[in-house]
């Protein structure tokens, strides 16, 4: 088995890849056993790879959180960027000579105009905010790194995916806790939403992970690949389709609080060149994925009952 280091196991998407890995029996990755780090502290990464050398690392770790990189830019740049230079430099002193895979994101391209999508890779990013800035300058450090190290360097670029156990600040599993509330009688119908006549390409988070994996074994170095469903969702749409799932009777209502600036109005990928140089495609269909948030915020609130 190879062995596989994972930084930001805690986080959404992380808890998904350890539990993906537990379920694997016979799977080709351990996971190396994480320990107590910080991206800013050198010596506590020098300390996590000391008995473990990997033969592949999916960077995940980062401040994620678009309002706190706003409030604190410094810090977001600081963890993004140094974070994965510290990284990238302890990988080093460990004698690391395997596959990075850099996790990004599809914000990174910023304001783009409608004769532009689907978004390829080809367009050239336009950071509309703190965190993806850092994101850009990351993926920028990570290709100088693919041309200078014996290392196979790829970078994902992940457009919006969804599933169980994401926190409710997000819109889709906002709107399942309060149809599952609606539903239980602890809300109104009211149901508070921002700007949903917006579209954005959604992708499960299994397929997501699913991903990132065949770009371990797939991916070409210095490269990067969109991480995306192809498929252009109207906000609304899901919302209604999400109140059809739960039987739920609602009235949308909009708050002004939950209202993005610079928002684009219009969000869809393209990821042709992660199908066809992986052999990539989505397994997992919309409406699974809704039903599943909407069972996980189910099981969630009779926990609090």
């Amino acid at each position: 088995m190879k062995k596989l280091l994972v930084t930001g196991l805690t986080g959404f998407v992380g808890a998904h890849l350890k539990a993906m890995l537990g379920d694997a029996i016979d799977g080709p990755w351990q996971l190396i056993a994480p320990k107590p780090y910080n991206l800013l502290d050198s010596a506590s990464l020098d300390a996590w790879l000391q008995d473990d050398c990997p033969d592949a690392v999916i960077h995940l770790a980062g401040q994620t959180f678009v309002p706190e990189a706003f409030r604190d830019p410094q810090k977001t740049l600081q963890v993004n960027l140094l974070g994965t230079l510290n990284l990238l430099q302890a990988l080093k002193r460990r004698g690391f000579c395997g596959t990075f895979l850099y996790v990004s994101s599809g914000d990174v391209y910023g304001q783009v105009e409608e004769s532009n999508l689907p978004i390829s890779e080809c367009l050239t990013p336009r950071p509309r905010n703190p965190y993806s800035v850092s994101k850009v300058a990351a993926e920028l450090l990570c290709q100088q790194w693919s041309y200078t190290e014996n290392w196979q360097i790829i970078i994902a670029r992940p457009f919006n995916h969804i599933g169980t156990g994401q926190t409710e600040s997000f819109v889709i599993p906002s709107v399942a806790r309060q149809l599952i509330r609606i539903r239980h009688g602890s809300q109104s119908t009211q149901l508070q939403v921002g700007d949903i006549d917006v579209t954005r390409d959604f992708l499960d988070v299994s397929d997501v992970l699913r991903a990132y994996f065949s770009l371990l074994e797939h991916g070409r170095n210095g490269e990067i690949y969109n991480v995306c469903s192809g498929v252009e969702f109207r906000v609304r749409d899901l919302i209604m389709q999400m109140g059809s799932l739960s039987g739920v009777e609602m009235e949308l209502t909009q708050d002004i609080s939950r209202l993005r600036r610079s928002e684009q109005r219009r969000v869809v990928g393209c990821s042709m060149k992660l199908q066809k140089e992986t052999g990539w495609k989505p397994n997992v269909s919309i409406k699974e994925t809704l039903s599943s948030v909407l069972s996980d915020w189910e099981a969630r609130e009779l926990k609090n009952v």
